[in-house]
């Protein structure tokens, strides 16, 4: 089995009737990072490029590839002219099209070599054809055999009262019909402190969560973490989560039964995604016939907290 973890960050489900977010001008952006003073080790993760780009993308590669591995033998061939059978002389055209022959094996016989030259490139088109060939199945192999996780997380979080205490919310789903087994989340705060000596910088604290494993995923998990005294979120507010450009990081692992392979999901709720006093509408119910439903058209969708709830003193 393959052994390769898979990531994704998919949120397809869109929500029907979540709260309205908050009107505030002060909106995080999101900003390309760029790296200066690099060897150009870039280039050496060119496998991991291919891997992780979209199929498209990936399609579009190989036939920019191979059109430019023929045009490059055509010039090649042009340098004889009258080197190949049938071949009008000078005509790029047809000495493309014969290098299309060539690679791929095709053989009509209208289009042949006919000088050592041009024998001469096409035995190492046709080494170049093998390695082509084979490389390019490789990929196409190892892209279908990655396992995906299919784990949705809920477009927004939220701190609210539960059980009598403050307490931050989200949710993870798996769209899957099968299970997760021994699937582990981990919840990690970064925010901008700055030091005693006036030092800002980025820092990233872990979250305990009240329920951070589960034996089998397979429905509905509400991930949640306590605010008490000893919690990073201890006496956050609307806005401090935005004077410190707060995020939660969110990794959830596990086992793909299917596949026998760890997969991976990731998701990051920044301050404009931290919903107060709201609480998730319930996705489970019971059909008829006795089993368990999961409505994922709600998943994302979130209420106001009750009015006599509000404010409620965290501390009880």
């Amino acid at each position: 089995m393959n052994d390769k973890p898979a990531i994704t960050t998919d949120t397809r489900f869109e929500p029907r009737h979540s709260a309205p977010r908050r009107q505030t001008p002060r909106v995080r952006r999101r900003l390309r990072t760029v790296v200066r003073g690099q060897d150009g080790t870039q280039w050496k993760d060119i496998y991991q490029y291919v891997l992780s780009a979209s199929w498209g993308q990936f399609f579009i590669g190989l036939l920019c590839v191979y059109l430019a591995i023929n045009g490059f033998f055509a010039l090649l061939y042009m340098l004889n002219p009258g080197g190949i059978q049938n071949a009008r002389p000078g005509s790029f055209a047809d000495a493309f099209f014969f290098s299309v022959q060539t690679i791929g094996s095709i053989g009509y016989g209208v289009l042949a070599p006919r000088s050592p030259y041009v024998n001469l490139v096409v035995t190492a088109e046709s080494f170049v054809a093998i390695l082509y060939a084979a490389i390019a199945t490789g990929l196409v192999f190892a892209r279908f055999s990655r396992p995906f996780a299919r784990v949705v997380f809920s477009n927004v979080a939220t701190i609210v009262t539960f059980d009598g205490v403050r307490t931050l919310m989200f949710r993870a789903a798996n769209q899957r019909a099968n299970q997760i087994l021994d699937a582990t989340a981990t919840v990690s705060l970064a925010r901008d402190m700055t030091t005693r000596e006036g030092i800002t910088m980025r820092r990233f604290q872990e979250l305990k969560l009240v329920r951070a494993r589960t034996p089998l995923f397979s429905l509905s998990w509400t991930v949640m973490h306590v605010i008490d005294e000893a919690s990073p979120l201890y006496g956050v507010t609307e806005e401090t989560c935005f004077e410190e450009d707060l995020e939660i990081i969110v990794l959830l692992s596990g086992t793909d039964e299917t596949f026998s392979s760890v997969i991976y999901a990731r998701h990051a709720y920044e301050p404009q995604d931290i919903l107060f006093d709201q609480h998730f509408v319930d996705v489970l119910q019971v059909a008829e016939d006795g089993h368990l439903e999961v409505d994922l058209r709600r998943f994302h969708d979130t209420e106001a907290l009750p009015q006599h709830l509000e404010g409620e003193d965290p501390s009880r």
